[in-house]
């Protein structure tokens, strides 16, 4: 995989495509694989090759799930991300790598493509303090080792909101839990909703 690019707070308003998904939510400095096969989005990704590849991925609210192949609304903080590496099949479906770069609150505005845009506006998170964001990083830790042995090899210097949204990236979680989670700003209170959820939501193991 293509190195992870240096996370980057664009300057709003930008305007860039999006991509709704059903129960998919893309977090802050981790990689997101995706497929592409509808025609609006294999036009969605050509346009975005051409650019430099940021686009947001929004997740589909859930009484709108039965819109999917239409235009259904999406919940209003999302993750904004970049390609860093794609593959287009024989068959003309792509396979993407997303990194994601930042939760966003989005607008969305009229498109003349195929596929639905938004204004986004970054959503900057509130640190931890210094005592407080140790434990949490050791909680935090020990609970994605729990669920994901194979990491092994976690930073040292891991942030909280990192490790809390890769915690949360090992779970499968309700929807309306997970919205919940991802839109809270406060690392501190996200890591401890992510943990929370960890001692709620056990592995089927």
């Amino acid at each position: 995989m293509d190195a992870i690019p240096e996370y980057w707070p664009p300057t709003p308003p930008r305007v860039v495509p999006l991509f709704p998904l059903p129960g998919v939510f893309l977090f802050p400095r981790l990689p997101l694989p995706l497929q592409v096969f509808e025609p609006r989005y294999l036009q969605m990704v050509e346009d975005l090759l051409d650019s430099p590849g940021r686009l947001v991925v929004g997740t589909i609210q859930e009484q709108e799930l039965e819109d999917a192949m239409g235009s259904p609304a999406v919940l209003p903080v999302a993750g904004f991300g970049e390609i860093v590496r794609h593959e287009k099949l024989v068959d003309g479906r792509y396979l993407l790598w997303v990194i994601g770069l930042a939760r966003v609150r989005i607008h969305e505005v009229p498109s003349d493509r195929l596929y639905r845009q938004v204004e986004f506006e970054v959503l900057e998170d509130k640190p931890a303090n210094p005592r407080k964001a140790e434990e949490l990083v050791s909680s935090l830790s020990e609970a994605i080792l729990a669920r994901s042995p194979q990491l092994l090899n976690l930073p040292d210097d891991a942030p909280v909101d990192m490790l809390a949204d890769l915690l949360l990236q090992t779970m499968v979680l309700p929807q309306s839990v997970m919205e919940t989670i991802f839109s809270e700003q406060d690392s501190a209170q996200r890591a401890a909703m992510a943990l929370s959820a960890h001692a709620r939501f056990p592995t089927s193991e």
